[in-house]
C-alpha cells in the first residue's frame, strides 16, 4: 500500500508538470529553504528545514508543514505546498518543514511511541523543531498551526491530539483520525484503516485521541479536514471518522451548524460555528481521489488557520546557530490564483465625512499569469472617514480572484474596494493596507488612477 501511495503522489506531480503548473523558481526574494541541524531531541533522525521570509511580522505565526509519503521538505515547499510559501512572503509568518528519512519517507503515526505525547518517535522530533523556532524567532504562541498532506495529514491529526496546548489550528488534506493507523507489530501501515474499514463511535475516537495526552482537560485545536470521495489510498470513510473524532473532542454533535458548496463539487460543513474559523470545518470533494490539495485549496486553509492576518513586518532576525543550506530546490510552481474564501465582512457603513483627499501607493508582484497587488490608502484630508470606497480600473485582462482587508466588486474593469467591518474608520493622516490576487493575460500593470469616496487621489 505504501508503494501504491508513492505511485499516486508521483502521478500527481507529473500531471502538474504536464499541465504547465511548475515553472522556474522565483528569484525575487533572497529568502530560501534552509536546513537546520542540532535542533534538539530527534529520536528518529528527522531532517529539519525552515523558511523565514525576507520580512517577518513583529510576532509571526508558525506553520508546521508536513509532507506526504515519498515526499521531502523541498518537494512540498516547491510543489503542492508552495502557496503556503507565497502567503508567508505576504504575511510574514515562518514555516518549519520536517522531513522523514526512513525508507519510503512516511511519517510514523502507527507505533506506540508515535501515539503518545513525548513518546520518542517522529512527533517528538517535530516538537523539537517547534521549540527551536520559538527559541530563535519571536513566534506568537497563539498562532502555532500545522498542516499536512496524506501521511502529513495523518501526522497533523496526531500532533493536534498530542499537543493541543501548543497548536491553535490544523488543516489536514486526505488524512485519517488520530490513532487510526496504530499498529502493534512495529509496521507503519494499517490496511484496515487505510481501506476505510476501521469504524468507531465518536466517543471511542475521542477517547483514543485523549489517551495520547492523559490528564489533559483543556481545549483542542480548531481543525479543517479535506477528503476526496473517490480516494482509495486513504479511503473516504476516514473523513467521516475524523469528523466524529474532532466533534467529540470539541464536545459537539456531528450535526453541522452550517453547510454550503463553495464550488460545485464541494460540500463544506462547519461545526461549532458558521464562520471561516469554526471549531471544525470539513470539505468533501466529489469525484476526486488521493490528489489533494488541488489548485486554489490552500487559500481556504490559509484563511482557516489564521495565517492571512496582516501586520507591520520587521527585518528577519538571524538565528543563533548557523544552519546549513538546503540542497538545490526543484522548480517551484507559480502561485495558482483561484477563488479563495474571504471572511464574510459586516455590512460597511455608507461612506461619510471628509472630502476624499487621499494618497495611494500600489505595489505589484507578478508572475507568468498572475499577480498580487498591495495597496496603501492614506487619508490626507482634515476630517476622519467613517466608511470608505476606493474605485480604480484594472488593466485589460486582469481579473481579481481573491482579496484581503476589503470587498471587491466587480472582479474586472472598474472595481470598487469597500472597507470591511474592522477598518472603516480612517482618521486624518491614517493609512489602511488592502490588496488582492488576480490573473492576467500579459498586462500586469497597476491601475493608473484611484478615487476615494468620489475624490481623486494622489498616486505615490
Amino acid at each position: 500500500m505504501i508503494r501504491r501511495l508513492k505511485v499516486i503522489v508521483a502521478a500527481v506531480a507529473l500531471s502538474l508538470v504536464a499541465a504547465g503548473v511548475l515553472v522556474g523558481a522565483q528569484t525575487a526574494s533572497a529568502a530560501s529553504l534552509t536546513r537546520v541541524t542540532n535542533f534538539g531531541t530527534n529520536p528518529t533522525n528527522l531532517n529539519m528545514y525552515i523558511y523565514v521570509p525576507d520580512r517577518v511580522a513583529a510576532h509571526p505565526a508558525l506553520l508546521v508543514l508536513v509532507h506526504y509519503c515519498s515526499g521531502s521538505a523541498s518537494g512540498i515547499f516547491n510543489g503542492n505546498g508552495h502557496d503556503y510559501v507565497t502567503a508567508a512572503d505576504r504575511y510574514g509568518y515562518i514555516i518549519v518543514l520536517p522531513e522523514a528519512t526512513r525508507s519510503g519517507s512516511c511519517f510514523d503515526v502507527s507505533t506506540p511511541a508515535a501515539l503518545k505525547r513525548n513518546g520518542g518517535s517522529d512527533s517528538t522530533g517535530i516538537m523539537s523543531m517547534v521549540a527551536y523556532a520559538r527559541q530563535h524567532y519571536p513566534i506568537d504562541p497563539a498562532r502555532i498551526v500545522v498542516s499536512g498532506f496524506s501521511s502529513g495529514a495523518m501526522m497533523t491529526n496526531v500532533l493536534a491530539a498530542e499537543y493541543p496546548d501548543v497548536f491553535s489550528a490544523a488543516s489536514a488534506f486526505s488524512g485519517v483520525p488520530a490513532g487510526c493507523f496504530a499498529t502493534t507489530d512495529g509496521s507503519l501501515w494499517n490496511s484496515q484503516c487505510s481501506s476505510g474499514q476501521l469504524i468507531k463511535t465518536a466517543q471511542q475516537w475521542g477517547d483514543q485521541a485523549r489517551a495520547m495526552y492523559p490528564g489533559y482537560t483543556g481545549p483542542y485545536p480548531r481543525i479543517q479536514l479535506w477528503h476526496g470521495t473517490t480516494d482509495t489510498t486513504l479511503a473516504y470513510p476516514n473523513y467521516g471518522e475524523e469528523i466524529k473524532q474532532w466533534t467529540n473532542l470539541h464536545n459537539l454533535t456531528t450535526t453541522p451548524a452550517y453547510t454550503d458548496h463553495p464550488q460545485s463539487t464541494w460540500t463544506r460543513t462547519r461545526y461549532g460555528g458558521t464562520g471561516p474559523q469554526a471549531a471544525i470545518e470539513g470539505i468533501s470533494i466529489s469525484g476526486v481521489g488521493h490528489q489533494l490539495p488541488m489548485t486554489g485549496q490552500l487559500a481556504y486553509a490559509i484563511t482557516f488557520l489564521g495565517l492571512d492576518t496582516t501586520g507591520t513586518p520587521s527585518p528577519s532576525p538571524s538565528p543563533s546557530p548557523s544552519p546549513s543550506p538546503s540542497p538545490s530546490p526543484s522548480p517551484s510552481p507559480s502561485p495558482s490564483p483561484s477563488p479563495s474564501p474571504s471572511p464574510s465582512p459586516s455590512p460597511s457603513p455608507s461612506p461619510s465625512g471628509g472630502s476624499g483627499a487621499c494618497r495611494v501607493g500600489a505595489n505589484v508582484n507578478a508572475w507568468n499569469n498572475g499577480l498580487t497587488e498591495d495597496i496603501t490608502v492614506t487619508n490626507t484630508g482634515s476630517t476622519a472617514l467613517n466608511g470608505w470606497s476606493l474605485v480604480f480600473t484594472l488593466p485589460g485582462g486582469q481579473t481579481i480572484t481573491n482579496g484581503w482587508n476589503a470587498t471587491y466588486s466587480p472582479t474586472s474593469g472598474q472595481v470598487t474596494a469597500r472597507n470591511v467591518s474592522y477598518n472603516g474608520s480612517l482618521a486624518p493622516g491614517a493609512s489602511v493596507q488592502i490588496g488582492f490576487q488576480a490573473t492576467h493575460t500579459g498586462n500586469a500593470a497597476k491601475p493608473s488612477a484611484f478615487t476615494l469616496n468620489g475624490a481623486a487621489c494622489t498616486v505615490a
